[in-house]
């Protein structure tokens, strides 16, 4: 059976906590906070970036000559590669250190973006296009497999990522879809809907072992080691064990005093202690094994990795957020009218994902998730920044369409 270590990582350029910055030239400076965003990114950098990439490289280093080598892949948002760009070239570089055939790098929204939810999937298949052209450009690898923002899914989805090519496309093992069956096998969307991609799931339990539970004292399982975690992969029936997560997880969300760093040290020397266990790609694994039937996920039953409802109610569950992000959506074409590169690039780092996640209004265990990335105080400050933000973004774009003269739209 294959393993496949895949790693999301992504982060949002974040707003200006109180709004509009009047006194900035340009419209980047004037709602995003750079200088948070250069402080929140340094610090993961020195607590997982760094450090992780490190142990990843080493470990496949090390397995080169191995009969069974060790594999990983990466899901980077086009907004973590400008950040890491500006902030820290030399990992970018580290990234390329990676050995032809150990590594690959998956297709997804460049903004991280709910595009994938919008009427139409002209703004969705653009994103993902910018992704892989910059994925092809720093890495030499054209995606052949994706996941969307958010392991966000439904067949439509699946059908957009059909006609931009990719061979297959990861989402969450949800229960109330999968029923019965397991998320170890590959699965297909209807015939009707798309007949080429397979669909790669998430194995929910696992991977939130590592991700969740790791160093929770609570839980009856605790300590993790790797002997037990590879036993428990060993112990599974299926094709594939897809184990989907953070990559904040290392040294970020689980700190390295918890032991992840020794976990991820050890795990790949005692999964591979299995004769019937092996790291792979997702690229192989999509071309090795056939669908053994159907991932049926109707559009307005949208599925994601997020929450206890595995929905896409992180983001659309209140009506704060469905107000953003219909402004958002009907936005499109006066923006792209405006053929201004600062307006249309602004208008895309807004659909970012994180400042929906980040207005959030649920409670109890799911609230406190999102209230331990939000940096707003309640969710109502944050939608008021967002609008204030929104109100001031659509005055550039109604001004640059007059100097164009245009309006609504339309030639004067």
């Amino acid at each position: 059976m294959d393993v496949n270590l895949i790693f999301e990582v992504h982060q949002p350029m974040r707003l200006h906590k109180y709004g509009v910055n009047g006194s900035a030239k340009n419209l980047y400076d004037r709602y995003f906070n750079d200088e948070f965003n250069r402080y929140i990114f340094e610090r993961v950098l020195r607590k997982c970036y760094w450090p992780a990439t490190n142990i990843l490289l080493d470990l496949v280093t090390a397995m080169r000559h191995e009969k069974k080598k060790f594999k990983v892949a990466f899901s980077m948002t086009g907004t973590w590669i400008e950040q890491a760009e500006k902030w820290a070239p030399d990992l970018i570089e580290l990234f390329k250190q990676f050995p032809k055939g150990s590594v690959e790098f998956l297709g997804e929204t460049y903004y991280h973006s709910l595009s994938g939810l919008y009427n139409d999937h002209d703004e969705f298949f653009d994103q993902v296009r910018q992704q892989s052209e910059i994925i092809k450009d720093l890495f030499g690898q054209k995606p052949v497999t994706m996941t969307n923002t958010e392991l966000i899914y439904n067949n439509l989805i699946a059908k957009s990522a059909e006609e931009l090519g990719f061979k297959g496309i990861f989402t969450e093992g949800a229960p109330h879809v999968l029923g019965w069956r397991s998320p170890n096998y590959l699965y297909s969307p209807p015939k009707q809907v798309a007949n080429k991609i397979k669909v790669l799931l998430r194995n929910r339990q696992l991977t939130d072992d590592v991700g969740y539970r790791f160093s929770a004292k609570w839980w009856d399982q605790w300590p993790l080691t790797a002997e037990k975690y590879a036993s428990w992969i060993a112990a599974s029936q299926g094709q594939v064990v897809n184990l989907f997560m953070d990559y904040e997880t290392l040294g970020e969300h689980q700190w390295e005093e918890t032991g992840i760093f020794w976990f991820l040290k050890a795990l790949p020397w005692q999964v591979n202690k299995y004769d019937h266990l092996q790291f792979s790609l997702p690229r192989e694994v999509v071309e090795k094994y056939d669908p053994v039937g159907e991932f049926d996920v109707y559009e307005l039953s949208s599925i994601s990795w997020a929450d206890i409802e595995m929905d896409v109610s992180a983001w659309l569950g209140n009506r704060m957020q469905q107000i953003i992000f219909n402004e958002l959506q009907k936005m499109r074409d006066d923006v792209l009218r405006t053929g201004d590169p600062e307006i249309i690039r602004t208008w895309r780092l807004l659909q970012t994902s994180d400042h929906l996640h980040n207005i959030c209004t649920k409670w109890w265990g799911d609230g406190d998730v999102h209230q331990y990335f939000s940096y707003f105080d309640t969710p109502q400050q944050g939608f008021e920044t967002i609008t204030q933000i929104l109100f001031d973004f659509k005055n550039a774009v109604a001004k640059k369409l007059m100097e164009n003269g245009l309006k609504n739209g339309r030639r004067k």
